[in-house]
């Protein structure tokens, strides 16, 4: 395969501007079931004429086939956010009113903007990589868990929120989304890992260093016991907690966490029931040597808290989002730094796993006895 593959990706994603304009129109003169229908019927062409395309040298990865749907299907949702912000006009109108009408709220919104550009990227990255035999499992890990986070906080949000009374036929087609996402989850994690092999003296040296002679170790340290406590704490303001505190802070700080939409209910509860057991793990990772999965979890984390806190943070602020229930004026500044942190530490986190995997290593006889660096 060569770069003209993930060239053909790009033009078929492209496609999906004249589709979804055709699609408004007749969408205007069918019943909503023709969502269901027409939603399922471009997935199966997009493949065929991927499939087409590569005929004289398909990939061996099928994982490049379902990339080219969601590349076209990424590009469908930044039309969507466009149309939302009324920068277009034309193009998902009917499927906005009356096929997924809980993208018209401010969490659909923001999850519309990040699977039109941060997705489709790392689609096209993943498709290049394919093209040229390259392993792309490290950007695919981060892949499934900012889709995981997606799906696990959409779908439900759907079901229990407001529109939870206007699920629609094409809510459907996100099952079939939903099984391959899972289907490419176990087929990333079957590749075989591509980092640089340490050697044993190395790994021996970085593993006899306690905690406090890691100094970035130990500010990561610090900075996860209060995040495991603050996800408690907005777990149980979600929850209603009763407490003096926990009433003020979404009042003052987060209003949105009272939000109906309940997707932002959803989030921290994600965040109570998921992050803190992570957090504790990577506690435990950061003080005894050896946890080779650290660098694969950590990962997965910072794809999820990317994606979520994107979205959480732009709901929170949106126009869409009802004043009462957007973030005060006096409380913008806090409530951003708080959340910027909460989001973009895990990022750092997960560089200082993969650059400097040593500690994490398991120390081998079968290792390199060279020299550390």
């Amino acid at each position: 395969m060569n770069a003209s593959a993930g060239t053909g990706v790009f033009v078929l994603s492209m496609l999906s501007i004249p589709i979804t304009y055709l699609f408004n129109f007749l969408f205007h003169i069918n019943s909503t079931g023709a969502v269901l229908v027409a939603g399922a019927l471009v997935l199966l062409v997009i493949a065929i004429l991927a499939r087409l395309l590569l005929k004289r040298n398909p990939p061996k990865d099928p994982l490049f086939y379902v990339y080219s749907v969601f590349a076209f299907l990424s590009v469908v949702d930044l039309i969507l956010g466009l149309e939302q912000d009324g920068l277009i006009d034309g193009y998902m109108t009917f499927y906005l009113k009356e096929g997924q009408p809980y993208l018209n709220t401010a969490h659909g919104h923001m999850i519309c903007y990040w699977d039109g550009c941060v997705h489709y990227l790392m689609y096209l990255l993943m498709v290049a990589a394919i093209s040229w035999g390259e392993s792309y499992r490290m950007i695919g890990q981060y892949w499934v868990g900012s889709i995981l986070m997606t799906i696990i906080v959409y779908l439900p949000g759907n079901a229990v929120g407001k529109y939870g009374t206007r699920l629609s036929p094409a809510f459907i087609v996100n099952v079939l989304y939903v099984i391959l996402i899972v289907w490419a989850t176990f087929r990333i994690f079957s590749q075989p890992s591509v980092r640089e092999a340490s050697t044993l003296k190395c790994i021996q040296e970085s593993q006899k260093r306690r905690l406090v002679q890691r100094p970035l170790d130990l500010l990561f340290t610090l900075y996860l016991i209060p995040a495991i406590g603050f996800s408690i704490f907005r777990g149980l303001v979600t929850l209603d907690c009763p407490a003096e505190l926990c009433q003020k802070y979404v009042e003052s700080h987060e209003p949105y966490l009272k939000d109906p939409t309940a997707y932002s209910k959803i989030q921290m509860l994600v965040y109570m029931f998921y992050c803190i057991p992570y957090y504790t793990v990577s506690l435990y990772g950061l003080l005894v040597p050896g946890c080779s999965w650290m660098p694969d979890l950590a990962l997965i984390h910072a794809g999820a808290l990317a994606q979520a806190q994107f979205s959480h943070i732009g709901a929170s602020l949106h126009t869409r989002t009802p004043f009462a229930y957007r973030v005060p004026e006096e409380a913008k500044s806090s409530f951003l730094i708080i959340n910027m942190v909460y989001g973009i530490v895990p990022q750092l986190f997960t560089y200082r796993c993969i650059t400097n995997p040593e500690f994490f290593l398991k120390a081998t006889e079968d290792k390199k006895t060279e020299k550390c660096k």
